[in-house]
């Protein structure tokens, strides 16, 4: 589970170059602009991540514009006097008298409930997207969602020396088609969707013949990938219609995801598109956050005039870590958040 926002030490603190009253604060892999003289390298903070809601109260009124009659407030990336600035740091006095005892305050406590914070969701899909339901996401697929290179940078380290493979991430509307004991469905992030005329997931697996191909491949396996193109994120690729590029595939009797040859071959095996791969086979040897974020800065494969969301990093054989999962991580160009507004 994401924690939005968690206490934190603050692990360097740096001038801006023209700024008189603020400068910039590092915490974990991320980067903040904070007052100057209000934080010390080694404090424990509060830290709040971008795409938080935050309830309108005592610690965050500031935020709120004269008039603005909103009772939430979206944390998005900025940009100030040249420095890009993702999250909020907050003493840990916002808690109250009651969370200011030593057990209460150590570093990586969660405190989003604490806080009444939750997480931002996007507007509705168009009903074609949405879909009707049939039921629950299936337990025995995982959910794709990649933790953030910022968010734990430990990971770098882990995966030192490893071989790895990059891919695009694609901004897009996340899809799951499976077969499991010869039954066959279609999934959006949250749910498993009825096949009705109108359904855009539906209507594109039956494009690329999925259910065919699945039950010639005779296995229980899981796509798992990004629809794109019109209604989905403002079209940001411009293509017409709509399109499915697979990022994952999920062996659903031994519980793994494929190695990235495997994958390879399977998708071309299915004629499924894959998300863009960037590389494959380097060593990850840089362990510098700053360094993954600059190599996430680039115009996307599917469109070379607009900017790519960000890079996916995976070990080209899958390995797991006790208690984190996968050795893969994501990292989002700054460009495409500004341009955004997120």
């Amino acid at each position: 589970m994401r924690k939005l926002a968690s206490i934190q030490r603050i692990t360097a603190i740096t001038p801006i170059e023209g700024a008189d009253k603020i400068e910039r604060a590092t915490i974990l892999g991320w980067t903040c602009v904070v007052k100057k003289n209000e934080f010390a390298v080694g404090q424990l903070v509060i830290y709040i991540e971008v795409d938080s809601m935050l309830p309108k109260c005592i610690w965050s009124g500031f935020l709120w514009r004269e008039g603005d009659t909103k009772d939430k407030y979206r944390l998005r990336t900025v940009r100030l006097k040249g420095v890009t600035s993702q999250g909020l740091v907050l003493p840990v006095s916002v808690l109250g008298d009651g969370m200011l005892y030593h057990e209460n305050l150590f570093e990586g406590r969660d405190v989003t409930d604490d806080l009444c914070i939750e997480k931002y969701e996007p507007p509705p899909l168009p009903a074609g997207l949405q879909g009707v339901a049939k039921g629950n996401f299936p337990e025995f697929i995982p959910k794709t969602d990649e933790t953030r290179i910022q968010s734990e940078p430990w990971i770098l380290q882990k995966m030192q020396g490893k071989k790895i493979y990059i891919t695009e991430k694609v901004d897009g509307s996340s899809c799951t088609m499976f077969l499991k004991d010869n039954y066959f469905s279609v999934c959006s992030r949250n749910l498993e969707l009825t096949e009705t005329v109108g359904n855009t997931q539906w209507k594109v697996a039956r494009y690329y013949k999925i259910e065919e191909n699945l039950r010639k491949l005779g296995k229980n396996i899981a796509l798992q990938g990004e629809l794109i193109g019109e209604g989905i994120q403002c079209n940001k690729y411009k293509i017409q219609g709509y399109d499915f590029l697979c990022f994952n595939i999920y062996d659903i009797d031994n519980k793994r995801y494929l190695s990235v040859n495997d994958f390879i071959e399977t998708c071309r095996i299915l004629s499924v598109p894959t998300v863009p791969i960037l590389s494959i086979y380097d060593t990850l040897i840089n362990t510098d956050v700053n360094y993954w974020i600059e190599l996430s800065k680039g115009k996307s494969v599917k469109n070379l005039n607009t900017e790519r969301e960000g890079i996916v990093v995976r070990a080209v054989e899958e390995e797991y870590i006790d208690g984190y999962g996968r050795f893969s991580f994501k990292s989002i160009n700054p460009s495409f958040l500004l341009k955004n507004g997120e």
